[in-house]
């Protein structure tokens, strides 16, 4: 009969943020599959639990992934963990997941602690839409494209570009609200929230130290040139004194023109 692969989320700074679940399936593996032994080691004698480490990373992730696939086709039960957070996001994993599924295997994922997540909460900026970009780019004219995205973008930085990153954001447009989320669940945990040119000279006279998750707030979208004229008699209205959404149905009801999207170009 066989096995299954159980994909565990670890804590990414807090020890007590590691599930019940999380532990049960712990001792339930055969074996566990980890980036560093000898940081998993730690995680378990914490929380008691005694299993066989293999270790699983970026450089041996095929040869490891096949023979893992083999193990759970055999029966065992294997426990997939990185050394912090969601294994597969921003993580090894993914080879492994992908052959379980091609080999018609059992994949159980389990909730639990994530960066990306616990930022784009605490940035305060809209979770409804948004986009996760994992490592941001080094070259300037990729790190630009990917800050035009029209959604909340989260990703992870190291604290010596974080000053950097926001730099080039601030040459996109300063005024781009943004969080720097540091050190999340642990001791020194900080959220810095403010403008893209604020933030970046801030963190160009003192770094951030230790973990950094960015969260940038979406780019506006661009307005279409056939709305110019039409959201140039909308703005007049307003300054006039005229409520926005009243002053863009007026312009569109004498040119024709999408009073909606005369609000977002207006409000954007």
């Amino acid at each position: 009969m066989s096995g299954k692969l159980i994909v565990c989320p670890t804590p990414i700074g807090n020890l007590d943020d590691i599930t019940l679940r999380v532990l049960a399936a712990l001792r339930e593996a055969d074996v566990i599959a980890c980036e560093d032994t000898r940081r998993t080691s730690l995680l378990l004698k914490n929380y008691g639990v005694s299993g066989k480490l293999v270790s699983y990373y970026e450089q041996n992730e095929r040869a490891r992934s096949a023979e893992l696939v083999k193990r759970i086709y055999d029966g065992e039960t294997v426990a997939l963990v990185s050394d912090a957070g969601m294994p597969l996001v921003s993580d090894p994993g993914f080879v492994l997941v992908r052959g379980c599924v091609a080999a018609g295997l059992a994949v159980e994922v389990l909730p639990g602690p994530s960066a990306v997540l616990s930022a784009l909460v605490a940035s305060a900026l809209p979770a409804d839409h948004w986009r996760f970009t994992g490592f941001l780019p080094r070259k300037t004219a990729e790190l630009k494209q990917v800050f035009t995205t029209q959604e909340t973008l989260v990703a992870f930085e190291s604290p010596r570009r974080v000053a950097a990153s926001l730099a080039a954001l601030a040459e996109v447009d300063p005024e781009r609200p943004v969080a720097v989320c540091r050190e999340l669940t642990k001791l020194h945990e900080e959220v810095v929230r403010g403008k893209a040119g604020e933030l970046a000279a801030r963190y160009a006279q003192a770094p951030p130290k230790g973990e950094v998750v960015l969260v940038v707030g979406a780019a506006p979208a661009p307005i279409d040139a056939d709305l110019t004229p039409a959201l140039e008699a909308v703005r007049k209205l307003v300054a006039a004194g005229a409520k926005p959404r009243i002053a863009a149905q007026v312009v569109a009801d004498l040119t024709g023109t999408s009073a909606n999207k005369l609000y977002k170009a207006l409000t954007s």
